[in-house]
Parts: C-alpha cells; structure tokens; sequence
C-alpha cells in the first residue's frame, strides 16, 4: 500500500495514463481488464490508474486513498483533532487541529485542502492526518482541513463551491457562541489558505473568489501557500521537452475531473489564462509558491509564480524550490532535510508579520 501511495503522489494528480474510451479496456500499466460481455459492472469507462477505475455502470474502483484515522489527541505532536459537519446537505466536513499552547493565546487560522488530482484522498487519510499534526505543532495554528466531495461522483466544480463553504463556515463560527476553538483561538486577522497539488488549486480559486466577491464580515486572506499545485494547460509555457502525449492525457483526465464541463485552459486550470484585472484582484496580501524540480507540472507553477509578480497585484509573492524530487514527494517524506526544510519555509510563511 505504502508503495502504492508513493508512487501516485509522485507521478502527480493529472492523468499519469488517461481513459479509455471504449472497449477494450485496459487496466494498470497496460494489463488488459478482464471483462464479462453485457456486465456494465467489469467494462470500463474510464481508466485513471493509479487512482481510479469507472465502468460503464456507474461504479467506481478507488486504488488508493481511501483508508482513514480517527481524530485524536496525537502524543508525538501534541495536537489535538476532532471532526466537524459544515454541510448537512452535502456532507462536508472538517477535521480541525489545535495545538498546544497557553489557554489564552489567540493564533492563526489554516484552511487546508488535500490533493489527490480532484478524484481521491480525503481529510482523515493517514497521510493528511500526519501532515496536519505536523504542521498546526510546528506554525502553532489552528487548522482546518476540509474534507471536500470528489469527482467523478461530484464533478467540478462541487470542490470549489465546498470548500467556499467550508471557508464561510470558519468565518462564521469564529463569533462567539459557535464552535469553541475558532471563536475562542482563532485569529482571523491571521486567516491563511493552503494545499497541495489539487488542492493548491483549490486555495488559489478561493482566494480569486474572495478577491471578486468579498468575504463575510469584511474578513481577509492574509496569505496563501500554494504547495506543488495543480496547474497546467496545452500550452508548455516554454518548457522544453514537454511531451505531447503526457499533454493530450492531461486534458482528458482533466475533462474527466470537470464532466466535459471546461476546457483544459479553462482559468480553473491554468491561471495564466485569466486577464491582469483577475490577478490584481487576487484576495490575499501573500503569496507562497513550492516547486518540486521533477515535478511536471513545474512551468506551469513557475509561470503563476511570474506571472503574478508581473501582473499588477500589489502582493508579495515567494517561490521555493526543492531540487531532485517530485510531485509533493514532503507527504511520503516528511521526516527528510527536504521535507523539513520546506516545512520551515512554510512555518515561517505563516508566522511572518
């Protein structure tokens, strides 16, 4: 299992083989999918391995990412999580983390968003469990990571608008009389958004949001931290060996992901689609972006990164890079200098008046 989760976080949230259209379906790595003739329940629609697998019945295989951790008080850590229900309607949900410090200190709030190319992971898998501990110890913030509903059940934009909601829910459970450690630790003055792969570009679609539309209460983001997101398009943007076939792949997991309803250089996709005007608009005082150097989404992280230095947004923006890893690789190796040093990095992102 662990090789399992390893090997699909670095080969990135994109469409590492693509779909199959139309029999005769093949599985992992090129193996043929046994079939039954007439059974909608072993054909295949559509192949997103190592993620998934949809049949033509509606029915969908998760190959990782599914296990999940109670909330707890962890002992390494001092963290202590517990779970919460945002949407009765639609069952978002929250796993929030509090670290340990004097009753009355008031500290940052963190929205966090799992990756997991749109289609798998959640809140309460090992993997984001141990990365939250980790990081509400290390930056002494409250954390909330959201537990968004996945394609291809719920096609974007259904993260997008739960995790607008999950940051609707914080602001409005930070009054007193609400949830009791947001209104009694939380300082929204300090409100960050942060995630890795998928979710970076859902931090990223929320804070444009913010920016067009104004939050409740006339709260803002103070920073947000982009961790080796999920940004790409046709275009290469300059990179020199991109390969064609990995780009036409893409964009059929990602029409995957979206149900046909955007194109791959829709701005949901590919920011460097949006006008300046949507860049200066952009909600948030700071900006940090991570790039991991075998990563294949790096031109397109680098473009954000330079584009919004260059666009007009009257921000600060920082790009961090680690050479010789790939894609989020700080997940399956936090305990590395690697990894330690790009949690620093982001400590001190978020610590820093």
């Amino acid at each position: 299992m662990a090789s399992r989760i390893l090997l699909a976080l670095l080969v990135l949230l994109i469409g590492w083989r693509g779909g199959s259209a139309a029999p005769p379906a093949w599985g992992r790595r090129g193996m043929r999918v046994p079939e039954r003739a007439g059974d909608p329940n072993s054909q295949v629609k559509f192949d997103f391995s190592p993620f998934l697998i949809e049949y033509r019945s509606g029915r969908v295989k998760r190959l990782m990412g599914t296990d999940v951790v109670t909330a707890s008080a962890d002992a390494l850590t001092g963290v202590t999580s517990r779970d919460v229900t945002v949407d009765l309607a639609t069952g978002v949900a929250a796993r929030l983390y509090l670290p340990s410090f004097r009753a009355t200190a008031k500290v940052p709030v963190l929205l966090y968003f799992h990756g997991g190319a749109f289609v798998v992971e959640s809140a309460f898998t090992p993997i984001y469990h141990a990365y939250l501990n980790t990081l509400a110890a290390k930056a002494g913030v409250l954390a909330v990571s959201v537990n968004y509903r996945l394609a291809p059940e719920h096609p974007l934009p259904a993260a997008y608008d739960d995790s607008w909601a999950a940051l609707k829910w914080v602001l409005a459970n930070a009054a007193p009389g609400t949830d009791q450690w947001l209104s009694q630790y939380g300082d929204l003055s300090r409100l960050f958004l942060a995630g890795d792969s998928a979710g970076g570009n859902i931090a990223h679609n929320l804070a444009l949001r913010a920016g067009e539309e104004g939050l409740d209460g006339g709260a803002r983001i103070k920073g947000l931290a982009l961790l080796d997101p999920y940004f790409q398009g046709r275009s290469p943007v300059g990179a020199d060996a991109m390969d064609p076939a990995y780009l036409q792949s893409a964009a059929r997991t990602w029409s995957f992901i979206c149900a046909d309803k955007y194109p791959i250089d829709h701005p949901y996709a590919n920011p460097l689609a949006l006008p300046a005007s949507s860049w200066q608009r952009l909600g948030c005082s700071r900006v940090l972006v991570t790039v991991s150097e075998q990563d294949r989404l790096c031109p397109w992280q680098r473009a954000y990164y330079t584009t919004l230095r260059t666009s007009g947004w009257p921000g600060q923006a920082e790009l961090y890079q680690t050479p010789g890893e790939g894609h989020v690789y700080f997940l399956t190796k936090l305990s590395t200098p690697q990894a330690q040093a790009e949690m620093a990095t982001l400590v001190a992102f978020i610590n820093r008046n």
